[in-house]
């Protein structure tokens, strides 16, 4: 996980284009997505955070994104019913 306030503009963009970076969750919620998500691109610089992949994501205990992952969202919300 790394946070936006931590990492350079320069080095996020690398990171981007290599995939080092593929989603985007907002730390305050606790909630993951797409880097291209219309909720992701409003929150606050210093609420924002990067994963690698889903499954660092919800190691860190995030949940998918209602709105751009409702498939894994669906899945989630079944699974910590039971």
């Amino acid at each position: 996980m790394i946070k936006h306030v931590d990492i350079s503009t320069k080095e996020l963009k690398k990171r981007f284009r290599n995939k080092d970076i593929c989603l985007g969750g907002n730390a305050r919620l606790k909630i993951y997505g797409l880097l291209k998500c219309r909720s992701g691109k409003r929150m606050k610089k210093e609420n924002r955070v990067f994963f690698h992949s889903m499954e660092e994501a919800l190691q860190h205990g995030y949940r998918p994104c209602g709105h751009c992952l409702k498939i894994a969202y669906k899945q989630w919300i079944y699974s910590t019913q039971q």
